[in-house]
């Protein structure tokens, strides 16, 4: 494919730092050929079990509150098995506790609903807090409103309100806000200046065309109740358009606040099955508790953090599976950084609002996917990206051989290679894997187009197909051609999370600019974010390459370095990078090893020399002359940073070994070299590539 090939002339264009001529091999044959451990920040291996990470389920914590008044729009996905003691349904019917509210008039239309737990309580506080009058004209006024709609008779004019007058004390304004809203849901309560005004509720209206009057009155009472780690389920419904406005309505009203799924009904084997329509609050991150310190520890999430074992899984196919197992949604899970798909990979991960019992109840259908999990223990927080010390790599590359044209010694090459790089680094591009390398569109790409705010076409480009034929490409192409996201989720194969979660939110909010822009939300930020990063990361290697290629391993005028040696990789602050004066070049005051580049953001400064006008003019040509590296549409905002332009592995081993497993590193120079491989380990730090430093050892392309 032509676009491949030109990313691999592109890569392959891309200097070094070393001169040795190196050799060629074939790396990850299979996933046992590249294992990747994560060190954290301890410098401990994170696939070593430990006797400290050993949980008591009877000290297991209760799941956590779920209360939320507004979050981010994203995919949820519940667990119909999730119960709550709390729960509110309607799939029970009528109940015991069912009454009557006494309407102003003897005529058959009266006004039903049913209680919640304390209910009472509310017309006991209306009658305590109003005068006889007041209450008396407030039960008038919602009547009125119920004989105008039940008789289908249109309001004409401004909407009807009434006042309950001013109530000065702040306490008791909010305790009628709340009495009124759960004894009338069909109605709504504004302040005004310490007034309080009554009107009709036309979203309770709009509901009850959709579903009974009983279950929009119950809703309503749910949603303002707010009552911690609830949910409440519409009536069974075979109708799939019918759920369908259902869904629309409730995500269009208050997507902010609450979150919809369906589930078939239990136990239902009918081939229509009845499927329910189940609302819980979206999750709230407490950041500024303003009560005590303990309501705050009281109200805190849940985390378990475990580690994640994953043989040649893509990390956010692994995530969506288990969030799926889980009933919780991807963006619940976090973790320090992302690992290759074609390699065994051993990571930490943490997940919110899980317990350790009920992760160590999903480890048997884990095992089928291609992964374990182990480690399993209680934390107080999640992890962030670049929460790590760096990566161990156990590599093996087969089929070794001389570079064309080289008839030295292939044992002398090797060993030649391996020890250049050890003692002079190698040059810290982002590895091929970040852009998705094989593909006809890369992420870079995706990322490009999300900073000039083009989501529709940031979509497209997402959905691009390869030159196969099979279910997932042939989703792809048809949703390119017809723009049927409802269509496309049933041809487009369950495993393809992200993919699926686009093309859920693209039915839900339309295929319109802003279901484009709304489409973009179904992803975690760290997804949506990443897309952004890997653009930077492909001008932050052509700047790098350009810079080697103009002033070489000398540190010049206008160069930005590192004054930390200890700092990480890519967590430098701007005070710890210093601009190189002409005084400072002359006295070769510092080494090219400290020399750092900026990644394209809001709050970097340039290179002041060749390096820096170059940056500028790749900007400009990309037509990103003006950007601020901020999207507000996607609430993205990207700060930038350094990164040192060479790095070195760390405890580096290497054995030459015979097919068949036979070391043959001391034995003669005469060997069959088409059975040769090298099993090579070393460390790198964080957000460093492997798969980069073989380039430098081999001086071959992969």
């Amino acid at each position: 494919m032509e676009e491949d090939t030109d990313f691999r002339i592109r890569f392959s264009s891309l200097c070094f730092i070393t001169d040795h001529v190196g050799f060629c091999g074939t790396i990850k044959s299979s996933p046992s050929d590249f294992i990747v451990i994560e060190i954290d920040e301890q410098g401990e291996l994170v696939n070593k079990e430990s006797d400290k990470l050993v949980y008591e389920v009877s000290k297991v914590l209760p799941e956590p509150n779920t209360l939320a008044k507004k979050a981010k729009l994203d995919l949820q996905i519940l667990s119909f098995e999730e119960t709550s003691n709390q729960e509110v349904s309607t799939l029970a019917g009528s109940s015991s506790d069912d009454h009557n509210f006494v309407p102003c008039s003897e005529k058959e239309d009266t006004i039903k609903y049913r209680t919640y737990k304390g209910e009472e309580e509310n017309v006991d506080v209306l009658g305590s807090l109003l005068d006889e009058k007041t209450n008396e004209l407030l039960n008038q006024f919602a009547c009125n409103i119920k004989e105008k709609w039940d008789s289908k008779t249109e309001l004409i004019g401004p909407s009807p309100e009434f006042s309950l007058g001013r109530i000065l004390d702040k306490n008791q304004r909010a305790t009628l806000h709340s009495a009124i809203r759960q004894k009338f849901p069909f109605l709504i309560t504004v302040g005004k200046n310490s007034e309080i005004v009554v009107r009709p509720n036309l979203e309770y209206k709009e509901l009850c065309h959709l579903v009974s009057e009983e279950e929009a009155f119950d809703f309503f009472k749910y949603l303002d109740a707010k009552k911690e780690n609830s949910k409440f389920t519409f009536k069974p419904d075979t109708n799939k358009e019918h759920r369908k406005a259902v869904h629309h309505f409730v995500n269009k009203k208050f997507g902010n606040l609450v979150e919809t799924k369906s589930f078939p009904e239990l136990n239902d084997s009918a081939d229509n099955p009845n499927v329910v329509i189940t609302v819980r609050f979206r999750v709230k991150a407490h950041k500024h508790c303003k009560r005590s310190l303990l309501e705050c520890q009281g109200r805190k999430d849940i985390y378990t953090a475990f580690t994640l074992r994953k043989e040649n899984l893509e990390m956010f196919e692994a995530v969506g599976f288990l969030a799926v197992k889980l009933g919780v949604i991807p963006s619940d899970f976090s973790y320090a950084g992302l690992k290759d798909k074609k390699a065994i990979t051993y990571q930490a991960m943490v997940v919110r609002k899980v317990t350790p019992e009920r992760l160590k109840n999903i480890e048997k259908e884990v095992e089928k996917k291609r992964m374990n999990v182990f480690n399993i223990r209680s934390v107080e927080d999640s992890l962030r990206l670049g929460q790590l010390k760096g990566n161990h790599f156990d590599i093996v590359i087969r089929n070794l051989k001389n570079q064309i044209n080289d008839s030295a010694n292939l044992r002398e090459r090797i060993l030649e290679a391996i020890e250049n790089v050890k003692n002079k680094g190698f040059v810290n591009y982002y590895g091929p894997q970040r852009f998705g390398m094989g593909r006809k569109v890369h992420t870079d790409q995706i990322g490009l187009a999300l900073l000039k705010s083009e989501t529709v076409k940031a979509v497209k480009l997402f959905f691009t197909p390869e030159d196969l034929d099979d279910p997932v490409n042939r989703a792809k192409k048809y949703f390119l051609q017809t723009e049927d996201a409802k269509g496309t989720l049933a041809l487009m194969p369950e495993f393809k999370v992200r993919e699926r979660a686009l093309l859920e939110s693209l039915h839900r909010f339309g295929v319109t600019e802003e279901g484009y822009i709304q489409a973009w939300f179904s992803f975690p930020h760290s997804l949506r974010i990443f897309y952004v990063h890997a653009y930077s990361s492909k001008i932050w290697n052509e700047a790098v390459s350009y810079r080697l290629e103009t002033y070489g391993s000398r540190v010049v005028e206008g160069d930005l370095v590192c004054l930390d040696e200890d700092a990480d990789n890519e967590q430098l602050p701007s005070s710890k990078v210093h601009l190189v004066t002409e005084e400072e070049e002359s006295a070769n005051t510092y080494a090219i090893h400290q020399v750092v580049l900026p990644v394209l953001g809001c709050n970097i400064q340039y290179p002041k020399n060749k390096v820096g006008q170059w940056y500028q003019e790749v900007l400009s040509r990309d037509g990103l002359q003006t950007c601020k590296f901020k999207i507000p549409t996607l609430k993205l905002n990207v700060p930038g940073c350094y990164r040192k332009i060479l790095k070195h592995p760390c405890n580096l081993s290497y054995q030459l070994m015979e097919d068949h497993g036979i070391d043959v590193k001391k034995e003669g120079s005469h060997i069959d070299e088409a059975t040769l491989s090298l099993l090579i380990s070393f460390d790198l730090d964080a957000s460093c590539y492997a798969t980069v430093c073989l380039r430098e050892i081999m001086k071959h392309d992969f």
